[in-house]
């Protein structure tokens, strides 16, 4: 048997929602929060969960991150969400550790199409964007020591109005990923405004300084893709988004049922992780996404999620609304990550 990760030695992921009057005031509360419960600051690895209604205040957020986490702009992400668990909340940060699971993992910022005068690149060309992206962060990689080989999940951000015109990212994805032989894991998210106007894809990439090897539970889909399922560096399992989707048939489960959308989507999780060699134990964090239709069911879907990973799994959720995902059925996508248990963790069989 595989003994269990002591939780000691899980990466500790802090998720604070915003409190008070006004963007600033919220981020001021949410960042001293958090450097007060964190046992080192300056290696937190953080993401900022920025509703629409603060979003044109980002340049002030962006100075109350700097004044309390100084040494994270060289990794922060902001994602724009449509909505957050405390309907009062503007913003939510979410904080892990730069050094957790020692396993070489390099976290990009949040990449936009956005030129080094502060152009929009490519206006009304998702493509262009979406391959400028890739390239941009494949500079980013560069400059330290690594490339888009290294690339462990690429998680892009779109709008509904791209949604015709998103299969055409394959043809950059299979162009600029994959040439060491694994592709990245994926996910695809849809907000109904991103960045600042003319963005249409918004992309974060995560690469690892570990050899990779792709992790798949033998399901064929992914044999014409350009994406994995998971994604293997060190001791820590990358995987892509998942929707609740038959990996035979490709077809759109549990219409209209978010909660049994929420089981079939953590099945395939645990499949792939099972592949890795893990279990649901090994499950260290999760960002959850939610359609509007869903966003009121949160409490049933949070029961879901423990009655089918057990009592001994205790991953770290952050749940937050989306506007729509790339297909219409999907109710809910899950971005999870694993850390497997070090050879000395492990037992006998």
């Amino acid at each position: 048997m595989t003994a269990a990760t002591p939780p000691a030695a899980r990466p500790a992921d802090v998720t604070v929602l915003g409190r008070g009057a006004g963007p600033a005031a919220q981020a001021r509360a949410a960042y001293g929060a958090l450097s007060a419960r964190l046992a080192d600051p300056h290696n937190a690895l953080l993401t900022e969960f920025v509703t629409l209604a603060a979003l044109d205040a980002h340049q002030e957020l962006a100075a109350v991150r700097a004044a309390h986490f100084p040494d994270a702009a060289g990794s922060a992400r902001t994602v724009v969400v449509e909505s957050l668990p405390d309907p009062d909340a503007l913003l939510a940060v979410r904080a892990g550790s730069r050094t957790a699971a020692g396993d070489g993992t390099v976290r990009l910022p949040t990449v936009l199409p956005v030129d080094d005068h502060g152009d929009v690149a490519h206006p009304d060309d998702f493509p262009a964007q979406y391959a400028y992206c890739l390239r941009k962060a494949g500079r980013l990689l560069k400059s330290a020591g690594l490339s888009l080989d290294h690339a462990v999940t690429t998680f892009d951000y779109t709008t509904p109005a791209t949604r015709r015109a998103y299969p055409a990212c394959s043809g950059p994805r299979r162009e600029l990923l994959g040439g060491a032989g694994v592709f990245p894991g994926a996910g695809g998210i849809l907000m109904s405004r991103l960045h600042a106007p003319g963005i249409l894809v918004a992309l974060d990439v995560t690469a690892s300084r570990h050899p990779l090897s792709s992790v798949n539970p033998g399901w064929s889909r992914y044999d014409t893709l350009t994406y994995s399922p998971g994604v293997l560096a060190g001791r820590t399992l990358h995987m892509s988004g998942f929707a609740a989707l038959d990996m035979e048939t490709q077809q759109a489960l549990h219409q209209g049922d978010v909660v049994a959308q929420t089981e079939t989507v953590l099945r395939a999780v645990l499949e792939v992780v099972a592949a890795a060699g893990g279990g649901p134990e090994h499950l260290v964090s999760v960002e959850e996404y939610l359609c509007p239709p869903a966003v009121a069911d949160r409490a049933a879907v949070t029961a879901a999620r423990t009655r089918i990973l057990g009592a001994a799994s205790r991953p770290a959720v952050t749940s937050v609304g989306c506007a729509t995902l790339l297909r219409r059925e999907f109710l809910t996508e899950l971005f999870p990550t694993a850390v497997l248990p070090a050879p000395a963790e492990e037992g006998t069989r």
